[in-house]
């Protein structure tokens, strides 16, 4: 499959414009931002400095969270969460790379609900890729770009955050 050209600093500057306008919208302040690992963590770092967000991002891994834990097994570079104690009445903003079935971000709300019950949850992902099995939408999506099951999106490292399409193995 070819590789198209993405702007991923285009598109999270935009996504940081339009995440200050919905946070000014529905009068939220002081958010919680937590990033999914290891993509969402990446974009995270970016749309956090952006925002000028006062606490420190958190860090969630789903893997032990995930409905499908006991077909794929663990990652074998797994990460724990960094977390705060409680997330207790704060506004939380998920942040990831791609929503597709919606069941990271499922996982995700599940492992956020262990350290409290959030006032609102946000998602902001880069890539909405449709596909959904659950019926989870995104707030902020950087692009919207369906994809053959099988391929996926994959963002090359923290720095450059080049995206590539590739063929699932």
């Amino acid at each position: 499959m070819k590789n198209h050209a993405y702007n991923i600093p285009k598109y999270l500057d935009q996504m940081a414009v339009e995440l200050k306008q919905y946070l000014s919208d529905h009068k939220i302040e002081k958010p919680l931002m937590i990033g999914l690992h290891s993509c969402g963590v990446w974009l995270a770092n970016v749309l956090h400095a952006q925002l000028h967000l006062e606490d420190e991002l958190a860090e969630l891994n789903t893997s032990f969270y995930r409905d499908d834990f006991n077909r794929i097994g663990l990652h074998a570079q797994i990460k724990p969460s960094k977390m705060p104690i409680s997330v207790e009445n704060r506004h939380i903003i998920l942040v990831d790379d791609v929503l597709y079935t919606g069941r990271t971000i499922r996982a995700a709300m599940n492992e956020v609900f262990d350290y409290g019950r959030p006032a609102s949850i946000t998602v902001v992902v880069l890539i909405d890729r449709g596909g959904r099995e659950l019926p989870i939408s995104a707030q902020i999506v950087g692009f919207h770009q369906s994809l053959s099951t099988d391929y996926d999106f994959k963002l090359s490292d923290s720095k450059t955050l080049e995206l590539s399409i590739v063929q699932r193995v």
